[in-house]
């Protein structure tokens, strides 16, 4: 392996270790998904979500108004977003989670993991 090979291989190692959310556990056909959830008009959609272990869900705030997408069971909470933010989780394990938003209690959504 000559130096450059190695930089640019060390260079890389670095950049995944860096970003831990961009990395996806790949299906058993070596694909993981990106899901998005919009945040639009005080509603998250889709409002249910299913998704493969290993997929990420992007929480993408196209609304006016701050909201989160926030775990009932608190496994998650993507925190404050801003009109224009997103965020992404991923969701490596099997499990229904229902979700609301800390800021407009009434906004609701669930994903299920297969």
């Amino acid at each position: 392996m000559s130096k450059i090979t190695r930089r640019t291989a060390l260079r890389l190692a670095a950049t995944a270790a860096a970003a831990p959310l961009a990395m996806k556990m790949a299906h058993a056909d070596g694909h993981a998904t990106t899901h998005t959830v919009t945040i639009t008009n005080f509603a998250f959609g889709p409002a249910n979500l299913t998704i493969n272990a290993g997929d990420t869900v992007q929480f993408v705030n196209a609304d006016g108004a701050p909201h989160t997408a926030t775990a009932d069971n608190g496994a998650f909470d993507t925190g404050n977003l801003s009109s224009g933010q997103s965020t992404s989780l991923q969701f490596s394990s099997a499990a229904t989670f229902t979700y609301f938003c800390a800021i407009h209690p009434r906004m609701k959504g669930s994903i299920t993991v297969a």
